[in-house]
């Protein structure tokens, strides 16, 4: 059975062509594991997946990382301390409710403890939530609650229809993490709450966290309020001056500076 599906050529060639030393992002698609039938009746995986062009996929923000020397990885299995292990960055987005998946794989306690020691020897955890009602949060929780964040119910930056952009928007001007982009877009996003070493990394015009980060060990775990960066907001369908494709490119090369030489 496969369980990591490295896209490993094309960014070994862009690593080369940038002189990067290449590093290895991986996707988790078992918390999340959406099943839907193609056209020809077949079931097929779908929704923030690397290799996926359409609205729902990361294959743009999966280009950002390639762009800063990362090799693309996809984790089909639960985490281990040895699928895990050749890792340097591990992204879980969104993990499924019923709603979505009729057998949802929970993240369980034996899970929070292999990804918090892996964290602990110095590896970068990504995790990227949604609004309550698109997303299972409370076991999701328990891995947060491991590095002192919890993604609340409260909905934040709620646009009902694309002639409401505005009250998605993020200004990330004079942001450490952003060092290109000046206003997002990020809609319908959960809060985050902090305790201990967590911090805030940005914060909406309502005060709400939108993304938080907290070093653990010798590594580092860093809480998104939504799955944001999918193809549908970095294609360019966004109103002029959002700037989510400079963002995908700015997470990608802040990430790279959490990452233990």
């Amino acid at each position: 059975m496969r369980s990591i599906l490295s896209f490993a050529l094309g960014a070994a060639l862009c690593a080369a062509a940038t002189g990067l030393q290449a590093q290895t992002i991986t996707l988790d698609q078992h918390f999340n594991h959406e099943m839907r039938k193609n056209v020809k009746g077949e079931a097929e995986r779908f929704h923030y997946l690397w290799e996926e062009k359409d609205d729902a996929g990361f294959s743009i923000l999966g280009d950002a990382f390639k762009a800063h020397g990362f090799k693309l990885a996809s984790l089909d299995a639960a985490p281990t301390a040895a699928n895990l292990a050749a890792s340097n960055v591990y992204l879980i987005v969104d993990p499924d409710s019923k709603k979505e998946n009729p057998l949802p794989n929970y993240i369980e306690p034996s899970h929070v403890t292999v990804i918090a020691n892996w964290v602990k020897k110095g590896g970068v955890l990504v995790m990227l939530a949604n609004d309550s009602a698109n997303v299972e949060l409370p076991h999701f929780n328990t891995l947060a609650a491991a590095f002192g964040m919890h993604f609340t119910n409260d909905r934040t930056n709620h646009v009902t229809d694309d002639a409401h952009f505005e009250d998605g928007a993020v200004s990330t001007r004079n942001n450490p993490v952003f060092k290109t982009a000046s206003k997002i877009f990020m809609k319908d996003a959960c809060d985050i709450t902090t305790t201990g070493a967590a911090k805030p990394v940005l914060k909406n015009a309502a005060g709400a966290t939108l993304i938080a980060m907290a070093r653990h060990g010798k590594g580092t775990a860093i809480a998104i309020a939504d799955p944001w960066l999918y193809n549908e907001y970095t294609n360019g369908r966004l109103p002029a001056g959002y700037e989510n494709d400079k963002a995908a490119q700015d997470l990608a090369a802040w990430i790279k500076t959490l990452i233990k030489k």
